[in-house]
């Protein structure tokens, strides 16, 4: 649906009309609405620590608690190599952009028939939830990462120069996270078992990217198949931007942020298409 722009004088009449053709995707409507985006950003930001004993500070005592673990079972237990690193700090650099992305992933799957009534009762580009739901999660990133800089400092890990590439690395999670949202988030709307699937590909998925163990154990046979995940290629960027390990493959992390892309915009194409009927199905 196509609204005419939002400043108009008062009792001028606004029209509401389907868009024509497959590519008239209206994206510009992301950039009148800004101050929603902002808003929903914020509202999911009070949702999530609203009378919370400890507020924000889930945000620093989730991922402390799950490198705990990983220290304990892989570092210890079944002695994981690190690459030369302090497994806490190696766990804790990989863990960061894959706790931002599964919780981008899940707010964004859902985001839609969260914001069912929202979507029911007023017109606004519905391209904003899946955007604020990929967003707000970057205020927890933000928090762990001060964590992790202590924990280097604490084990005498310095950042390298390349620290200034990691928001390169933390975009391409970010288009990640919306790609999926773009698709999951319309299926969500006709078929609610799409919620119940989440908790599941996300924990396959982390199992199936180099999290708690280094790209470095992957048979070399394997190894190529294996990192067109995309989120290899972030956690080994990541890894290399702070602690100067290993450099990742560059061309097979150009070609997982090739496929990101093309997700990308076929998303917005598939989201553009089926958001006509969100308000009648969802």
């Amino acid at each position: 649906m196509n609204p005419t722009p939002a400043a108009r004088a008062p009792g001028t009449l606004i029209e509401i009309r389907p868009r024509k053709g497959v590519f008239d995707l209206g994206l510009d409507e992301l950039w009148r609405y800004r101050e929603l985006l902002l808003f929903l950003v914020w509202r999911e930001l009070k949702i999530r620590y609203k009378q919370a004993a400890i507020g924000v500070g889930w945000a620093i005592l989730q991922p402390v608690i799950a490198v705990l673990i990983f220290t304990a079972i892989f570092g210890n237990f079944a002695r994981m190599p690190s690459d030369g690193v302090p497994y806490p700090v190696f766990a804790f650099a990989a863990l960061l952009p894959w706790t931002y992305f599964a919780e981008a992933f899940r707010r964004g799957g859902t985001g839609l028939v969260d914001d069912a009534d929202l979507i029911r009762k007023i017109y606004f580009p519905r391209l904003i939830i899946p955007v604020a739901m990929v967003t707000a999660p970057l205020v927890d990133f933000l928090l762990s990462f001060c964590v992790l800089l202590v924990m280097m400092a604490w084990y005498g890990v310095a950042p390298t120069m390349n620290i200034v590439f990691l928001p390169l690395f933390m975009l391409v999670a970010m288009a990640l996270a919306l790609a999926v949202a773009l698709w999951l988030g319309p299926l969500n709307v006709r078929f609610r078992d799409i919620k119940h699937t989440l908790p599941f590909i996300i924990q396959i998925w982390m199992y199936a990217s180099p999290v708690v163990y280094p790209v470095s154990i992957v048979p070399e046979r394997w190894r190529f198949l294996y990192s067109l995940n995309p989120m290899v290629g972030v956690i080994e960027g990541f890894r290399w931007a702070l602690l100067g390990r290993a450099n990742p493959d560059f061309a097979v992390m150009g070609i997982g942020a090739l496929l990101i892309l093309l997700a990308l915009a076929g998303g917005v194409v598939h989201f553009k298409k089926m958001e006509r009927f969100f308000a009648d199905v969802i």
